[in-house]
C-alpha cells in the first residue's frame, strides 16, 4: 500500500469511519493530515526497498566496492561520450 500514492485513503475510509462511527465529513479532516503521512510512507518504502536491495546484493556477493564502482562509472561515462 505504501508504494501506491493515496491507496491508504481507501483503507482509512473503510476501516476507522465505520468502526468508530465517524461521519463522512471526518474523512476531509483525515485527508488533510494523510497527505503528509502518505509522503512519509512513500519515503519509508523507498528507503526500505533500497536497503533490502543492498543487503541482497551483499549476500549474493554482487555489491561493488567503491573502487570498482568508480571504475564502472568512468567506463560508462566514456561509453556515453562516444
Amino acid at each position: 500500500m505504501a508504494g501506491v500514492p493515496r491507496a491508504s485513503l481507501v483503507v482509512i475510509a473503510a476501516t476507522p469511519l465505520i468502526s468508530f462511527n465517524i461521519p463522512e465529513a471526518g474523512l476531509l479532516l483525515i485527508l488533510g493530515v494523510d497527505t503528509f503521512l502518505d509522503m512519509d510512507r512513500s519515503a519509508t518504502n523507498a528507503v526500505g526497498n533500497s536497503i533490502a536491495s543492498a543487503v541482497v546484493a551483499k549476500w549474493e556477493g554482487e555489491l561493488l566496492l567503491a573502487t570498482d564502482a568508480d571504475a564502472n562509472e568512468a567506463r560508462i561515462e566514456q561509453e556515453t561520450m562516444l
